[in-house]
């Protein structure tokens, strides 16, 4: 291995080398021993010969043999060869075919010499091994060696006490530190350039055996001392087969060219790994302003010092643009680093402006590709701005530098990234432009998913509204009053309705009803089980009776499963009968006492199928107040459902008696949480005396 310590510093064996334990070489080769008397029989076999030859020591014993271990033809040479050996006393190596146990025939390395006893009997020693073992760790430390010698990692060995035992030409090059100044020398002594303690480090690995790899270390190395080097470090123990420990060696690979490139791009890598992290801060809702706010908060003050993010007011309606003349803006954000002119020359959010055709603004989404202007002048901030008011205000803070991206989405521009620098003295180049078209580009998809998902929820609560009956004015014996509060606007539109029927008899049908799902087709569903239910009611159906017809429809209907309370007020008898479809019971209210849940039966939900539904009969008398609801009036993802429903009871017993619009408002202030979840519909009655 390039240059190697012949002996140890110092000269000379102690007692200690002498007791070390043997390398393990032997054991690699699994060389075998074999005694012979003069007769040729024999004496000693040892472990390793039973497993070359294949025969135990006790069938071994006392026969000769080459009549034992080698085939008939060959028998003749070998003893000539034994008798050569015994009878002059000079030692033979070679390989000879032998007859394992097995009748094979196995190519095996000899050597032989005579041996004498203190009576002066002679006797053959013959050591073993397999021809091919020998080849292949004859063939591997040759490798080795080469590979050492010729590989571009620069490679050391140490000893045990950490002495350097021999280095690779590789290692002299990287360090530009000769072998002759490291070999018998100990670590500390050498890579005091590495670290502060390299020797406690190594002395770790060589102790626990746990390896260190790649491990950067940045340095001024011997060989060129004005400069900073880079290399990647590993360290290895070295151990034997049998596991004993020869020492460490290090691996030293030379990566200062890609160090000092990294070092020069490393602004560059920041600012897009800001980016790129700041990236996914963009369409955390499904809100359009908060989503182009989102997008102006990740390149303000990284990418720009102004900001603004204008939507095309034809994709926010679902128009095709126009290809020529003005184009049209509405503003959907605006961020600036700090306080400039440049922010009122800007269109304030929501406000919708026309840019002519010459305006670079324009020139982008009619392009679809950037507009980069690394240094403006006052011609250039006039195709900049709006119009020449807006032009002064952008000279006076001082933009210097301008690019606009296109918002697209799907191979359809929705608008328009606006960038201005000011204060950041850099002008806007490719490489600005390409990380700005980039997160554009993912930002457009945010934007048009919350576009689309507005514009399906605007007509989902437009089709939710329409269906809600207004309350009749005149209602015998009861007086009602509504509201429906759709979830918030990160949500969808969900099926909550609720409904005062006017029925035969001088009675009323009150139903809330709340289909699972959100979007159009819960209020499409919600729509189908209204006016089935409107007509069931006017045909006189029970309760019961109404919620199983209303069971049976869903079969057909897309969306099946609803929660639904019916009740039928009959003012002649001062009674209401209730029945529930898997949902809240009411809250009642009477003169004098608390607000209470009636503890009704549950019912299955409709959908569900086969469950019968069970009424309840009870006295409601002028006074008395009824209140349905919805579960998103009361279920949320903060407080149990119990400590709400106990708040939504203190509230009705706090409003009793006050005017019912009042009472809705109230409980709705009170229940009702910012941006809810879920839909409400909410009914209040109160029974009225009646002479009819």
């Amino acid at each position: 291995m390039g240059t190697t310590e012949s002996s140890r510093a110092g000269g000379g064996w102690s007692a200690a080398d002498r007791a070390a334990p043997p390398s393990g070489l032997l054991d690699l080769l699994s060389v075998a021993a074999v005694v012979l008397n003069a007769k040729g029989q024999v004496v000693f076999w040892s472990p390793k010969a039973e497993e070359l030859f294949g025969y135990t020591a006790a069938e071994a014993l006392g026969r000769n043999a080459a009549r034992l271990t080698v085939h008939e033809e060959h028998q003749d040479e070998v003893m000539n060869l034994f008798a050569e050996v015994m009878g002059s006393g000079t030692d033979w190596a070679g390989a000879f075919p032998i007859r394992h146990k097995d009748g094979s025939t196995r190519l095996v390395e000899f050597r032989n010499m005579r041996l004498l006893d203190d009576l002066g009997d002679v006797y053959a020693l013959g050591l073993a091994a397999d021809q091919a073992t020998v080849a292949r760790v004859e063939r591997d430390a040759a490798l080795a060696v080469r590979l050492v010698s010729q590989s571009p990692v620069g490679l050391a060995i140490l000893d045990p006490d950490l002495r350097y035992l021999a280095v690779n030409p590789a290692l002299e090059r990287i360090t530009g530190q000769p072998a002759s100044e490291r070999l018998g020398r100990r670590a500390d002594e050498v890579l005091t350039y590495l670290d502060t303690n390299p020797e406690a480090r190594l002395r770790r690995v060589l102790e626990t055996g746990e390896s260190v790899v790649d491990r950067d270390i940045v340095c001024r190395p011997p060989g060129d001392p004005d400069h900073e080097h880079a290399w990647s470090v590993s360290y290895y123990r070295l151990e034997d087969s049998g596991g004993r420990v020869l020492g460490l060696a290090y691996s030293v690979i030379d990566v200062t060219e890609r160090y000092r490139a990294a070092a020069e791009a490393a602004q560059a890598r920041q600012r897009l790994a800001h980016i790129a992290r700041a990236s996914a801060s963009v369409g955390t809702t499904l809100d359009l302003e908060t989503t182009a706010r989102e997008l102006a908060d990740v390149v303000v003050p990284v990418l720009a010092d102004v900001a603004a993010v204008d939507m095309l007011d034809s994709a926010l309606d679902g128009r095709t643009a126009p290809h020529e003349g003005p184009a049209r803006f509405r503003a959907l954000a605006v961020r600036a680093a700090h306080a400039t002119e440049a922010v009122p020359a800007a269109d304030l959010p929501g406000e919708l402006s026309s840019y002519d055709s010459d305006r670079l603004i324009t020139q982008c989404v009619r392009t679809r590709q950037p507009v980069l202007v690394p240094r403006t002048t006052r011609r250039d901030l006039a195709r900049i701005a709006r119009d020449g008011e807006a032009a002064s205000l952008l000279a006076e803070a001082g933009v210097h530098s301008y690019l606009a991206v296109p918002l697209m989405a799907r191979g359809e521009v929705l608008g328009a990234l606006d960038l201005k620098r000011t204060r950041n003295p850099a002008p806007f180049d490719e490489d600005d432009a390409f990380l700005a078209r980039e997160l554009a580009a993912r930002a457009a998809v945010c934007i048009d998913n919350a576009r689309g998902y507005q514009a399906q929820r605007h007509a989902a609560l437009t089709l939710q509204r329409s269906l809600l009956p207004d309350p009749p004015t005149h209602l015998p014996g009861l007086e009602v009053a509504c509201r429906y509060q759709p979830a918030g606007a990160m949500s969808e539109v969900g099926g909550d309705w609720y409904d005062a029927i006017p029925c035969q008899g001088d009675r009323t049908a009150l139903v809330v009803g709340d289909v699972m799902g959100s979007g159009i087709n819960a209020a499409a569903t919600m729509g189908q089980l209204r006016s089935a239910a409107r007509a069931f009611a006017e045909v006189a159906l029970a309760p019961a009776e109404a919620l199983r017809h209303l069971d049976h429809l869903t079969e057909g209907v897309e969306q099946t499963i609803t929660t639904c309370i019916y009740c039928v007020y009959d003012p002649h008898r001062g009674q209401c009968e209730i029945c529930l479809a898997g949902h809240l019971p009411p809250a009642l209210m009477r003169l004098g006492h608390a607000a209470q849940l009636l503890d009704l039966p549950t019912g299955a939900p409709l959908g569900v199928g086969g469950v019968p539904f069970e009424a309840t009969t009870i006295a409601f008398r002028p006074g008395d107040e009824l209140a349905l609801y919805t579960d998103g009036l009361v279920e949320t993802r903060s407080e149990p459902i119990d400590a709400r429903l106990h708040t939504l009871l203190d509230a009705l017993t706090a409003t009793r008696g006050q005017d019912l619009e009042d009472t809705c408002d109230r409980i709705l202030e009170i229940l009702r949480l910012p941006g809810g979840e879920d839909d409400v519909a909410l009914l209040v009655a109160r029974a009225q005396p009646w002479t009819g």
